[in-house]
């Protein structure tokens, strides 16, 4: 069988007709007919008032914590797991990360371990909807609106997944959504900021264009802003997936159902959740391994790789790393964020692309019980 991929997208002959007509008319007056275009789309998809496309989803977090003012001084609480793309923006802006541990069911941020990071400094909380899965946002709105702090939602990977009936991005005074190569939907490389309130829209419109004020026609600057803009190819490539949004996401379910199947029943593996009032979309099929099987993430990563079978380790704690260490010294954040430590090191993401069959899954779970079951007999022996 071929190498399997980790992940990738489904491209129609819509999106390429799109792409095509965006290249060869938009340009001149006809610009932003792919952005205006693309911003109704994702505003009437998520239930938001605005949607600004922008290059990633790191520059909309960026824009985010720029447009509400924080800076040095400043505390930004993220849950410890997460791709460093969550957190880095915190750093950009002069502010400090402060990383919290995990709700060992979901994987995301609570409403407990949000307030155990609460300080007189603290500004925001950039909660993290982890691998389509989704927190209990109910109480961590509670927390923020007790505490005076701004919910900024980390949307990237949960493009189509609910709460309580609510899409993933639409929550807090912003939500930022990825378009990357390897997301649920794609523009090869972008981004969108989602939010409901008119004066930080208008912040964020004046800071993405260099400190423009929007419609300014005679280069005025009027602060020193950012250069996050998307393409009109981009633009058109994304609205050619949102109009599709409803098929992709139920592909990414079915890719799920084909694992559970197969996978559910071996003791000591977990799959994703998908707890009561949650529709998770499944951005990517995720395994955690119990300890008796003593076998850490890279290891079984390097075993199926070996076998034709691209996957990613779980991510590391964020307070774990080299780029984190003056913030985390020493191994403060392994002892004070349990469930990320214990989560982390058993956890892989398995092949769910769009170029998946069944045939292929069958591959990926034959494989993964052999090695199972080949280490429990080695430590059996």
């Amino acid at each position: 069988m071929e190498r399997i991929p980790v992940a990738g997208p489904s491209i129609t002959q819509r999106e390429i007709d799109y792409v095509t007509d965006a290249v060869t008319r938009c340009w001149y007056s006809e610009h932003n007919h792919y952005h205006a275009k693309f911003e109704a789309e994702a505003k009437s998809y998520f239930g938001r008032k605005y949607a600004v496309a922008l290059p990633s989803c790191t520059s909309a977090l960026h824009l985010s914590l720029a447009a509400l003012g924080i800076g040095p001084g400043d505390e930004v609480i993220v849950p410890d797991l997460t791709w460093i793309a969550s957190a880095a923006p915190v750093s950009y802006v002069g502010a400090r990360p402060v990383f919290a541990d995990v709700d060992p069911h979901n994987w995301c941020i609570s409403a407990e371990t949000l307030q155990a990071c609460m300080t007189k400094a603290t500004r925001a909380v950039i909660v993290v909807d982890l691998y389509g899965n989704m927190p209990d946002m109910q109480p961590i709105l509670e927390v923020a609106r007790q505490h005076e702090i701004a919910v900024i939602e980390d949307a990237a990977e949960a493009i189509g997944s609910e709460y309580n009936g609510h899409m993933a991005g639409s929550f807090g005074i912003s939500s930022c959504i990825s378009f990357h190569g390897s997301k649920t939907l794609t523009t090869g490389e972008g981004g969108m900021l989602l939010t409901d309130n008119d004066a930080f829209h208008a912040k964020v419109q004046h800071l993405r264009d260099h400190g423009r004020e929007p419609g300014d026609t005679n280069f005025f600057n009027t602060a020193v802003g950012f250069k996050y803009k998307m393409s009109s190819m981009q633009a058109a490539l994304g609205l050619a997936q949102m109009e599709r949004a409803p098929e992709l996401i139920e592909m990414k379910r079915q890719i799920f159902r084909w694992y559970q199947e197969r996978l559910s029943g071996i003791p000591g593996l977990t799959l994703n959740p998908e707890p009561a009032g949650v529709r998770n979309s499944y951005w990517m099929v995720t395994a955690i391994f119990d300890e008796q099987y003593r076998l850490r993430k890279h290891k079984i990563k390097e075993a199926l790789t070996a076998r034709g079978i691209d996957t990613r380790p779980f991510f590391h704690p964020l307070s774990s790393l080299p780029a984190y260490r003056d913030t985390f010294p020493g191994r403060r954040g392994q002892l004070h964020n349990e469930h990320a430590y214990n989560i982390s090191p058993n956890g892989i993401n398995l092949p769910s692309g769009y170029n998946l069959t069944e045939s292929h899954v069958d591959h990926v779970c034959h494989e993964l019980k052999s090695l199972l079951g080949l280490n429990r007999q080695r430590m059996a022996a």
